[in-house]
């Protein structure tokens, strides 16, 4: 019985998840988790790249005084965020946060360049303001000094797996998140690297989720006392490990990777690159096995992790279950938002824009914990219906019900009011998907799964899953219309 292990990189906190395979189940443990704490210096807004390797690195070492050398290992993480190498193998500063806001406006600026439909059909991904391609224009239009020392793009697992393993490699599904790669020819597009002047020399070799990507370098066995680890580039964007982790039996199924961020989709075989999805705003994101994710971002329990935190510097500590409590208790419908206004991006006091919202649409003000909470749950269960119907219009299935997975699930009243919406059944679980996606690759990769398909099932077979009925369906249905007319969704 071989251990193998999986960082799994959030946008709030990272873990180091052990998985064995034991008489056809999986069997994983936590062996380490770490907070993931952006740094603010001056108006930048980094991660701390190395602090994350730091723990990456404790995490091996828990591996090791377990008894426990896993024999391979993979790292997944959150999209479009990376950092440069220079010419003598050092990363050139701190990666920047996507919610940083030196690319604020970019979006707007490139598209007058280059039209939207351009960019789409070269891509076949969603337009969203921090998007790696805007990222670049945005060090482009300010001369970044980085551009003329850098000579290797990598995004933040391939950062971390260098570190490791000494190789620069890029892997495809989080490759594709960048809106610079072509899904039609299978490279970096070149005509976008041209119109930004970047050359393509930058842009590394792209590897499918289970390829080989090196060893632990012997510098990092040395310092470590480990041998000479396997590592592989598994499906390095989260959502695409957390995709591999849905335990779905129909070929054709509906996923919602449910944490900080909320990604709502489908997978299929081809990029559906057409007039209707760039209108749509949908994206079709690499996934295992040379699949894509035709999904759409939604903000997520992002605006209700900015609430607590703002209520914690007002000296007011809920616990996630209490504040889930009190919007049980809070009346129903009385006032939404659409969580994917701009007013919700960037970090800051998010109970004062929910309440300007509601006041902005003429709502009741949601004053009290309980009801500005509920305001929020409601009105992503609302969301999550609306991209649920896009998603059947686009892809020309009809699901019958929605799989969720990730962190999310553990808000019993989020899973029960999304059924609520959309009036079919939620099967929620596992709740650690993206680790266990990470594992799986590993583990199809190794031969001891022969297809993705049979890694669904054994993970099926081996994580509970709690089934969530619709309810109260006309009141749902009513509060849904209502929905629509505040937030101007059609």
């Amino acid at each position: 019985m071989s251990n193998i292990l999986a960082f799994d990189l959030g946008a709030s906190s990272g873990r180091a998840i052990l998985g064995k395979l034991i008489d056809g189940r999986i069997v994983t443990e936590e062996l380490h988790r770490f907070p993931n704490d952006p740094v603010q210096t001056g108006d930048r807004l980094q991660w701390d790249i190395l602090r994350l390797y730091h723990e990456i690195k404790q995490g091996l070492l828990k591996a090791k005084h377990s008894g426990a050398e896993p024999v391979s290992i993979g790292i997944d993480s959150w999209a479009v965020d990376y950092g440069f190498i220079g010419r003598d193998g050092s990363l050139l500063g701190n990666p920047l946060h996507y919610r940083d806001q030196s690319s604020a406006g970019m979006m707007e600026k490139l598209q007058d360049e280059l039209t939207p439909g351009e960019i789409f059909k070269r891509t076949g991904i969603q337009f969203l303001p921090f998007n790696t391609i805007y990222q670049l224009y945005a060090a482009k239009s300010s001369q970044s000094p980085l551009l003329d020392i850098a000579e290797h793009f990598l995004m933040i697992p391939d950062l971390l797996r260098y570190f490791l393993t000494g190789e620069k490699y890029n892997e495809f599904s989080n490759a594709t998140t960048t809106q610079l790669f072509n899904p039609i020819t299978q490279e970096w597009d070149e005509d976008l690297l041209k119109h930004l002047d970047l050359p393509q020399s930058l842009f590394g070799q792209v590897l499918q989720p289970g390829s080989p990507a090196g060893y632990l370098q012997q510098s990092v066995q040395e310092e470590l006392g480990l041998g000479p680890i396997a590592v592989h580039a598994v499906a390095e964007h989260d959502t695409a490990s957390a995709v591999v982790a849905v335990p779905a039996v129909d070929r054709s199924f509906a996923y919602l990777s449910c944490g900080t961020w909320s990604l709502l989709g489908t997978e299929i075989s081809e990029p559906i690159i057409s007039e209707e999805a760039q209108q749509l705003n949908f994206t079709n994101e690499g996934g295992f096995g040379g699949t894509y994710r035709l999904l759409k971002n939604i903000m997520g329990l992002w605006i209700l992790q900015e609430c607590r935190r703002e209520w914690e510097r007002a000296g007011q500590n809920y616990s996630f279950p209490e504040l889930v409590k009190l919007a049980g208790e809070a009346q129903a419908f009385s006032a939404f938002i659409e969580p994917d206004d701009p007013m919700f991006m960037a970090p800051g006091d998010m109970p004062a824009r929910v309440r300007e919202y509601c006041r902005k649409t003429n709502q009741p003000i949601p004053n009290d914990t309980g009801s500005l909470v509920r305001c929020i749950l409601e009105s992503l269960a609302f969301k999550y219906r609306y991209v649920l119907e896009m998603t059947e219009r686009l892809s020309g299935q009809q699901f019958n019900g929605l799989h969720m997975v990730g962190g999310g699930i553990h808000n019993t009243l989020l899973c029960q009011w999304t059924a609520n919406a959309i009036g079919k059944p939620v099967w929620a679980g596992p709740a650690e998907g993206s680790a266990i996606g990470n594992l799986a690759v590993q583990w199809i990769a190794r031969g001891e799964f022969s297809d993705i398909w049979e890694a669904r099932s054994v993970i099926r077979d081996s994580f509970p899953m709690t089934n969530y009925d619709p309810e109260q369906g006309e009141a749902w249905y009513d509060g849904y219309g209502q929905f629509l007319h505040v937030t101007g969704l059609h």
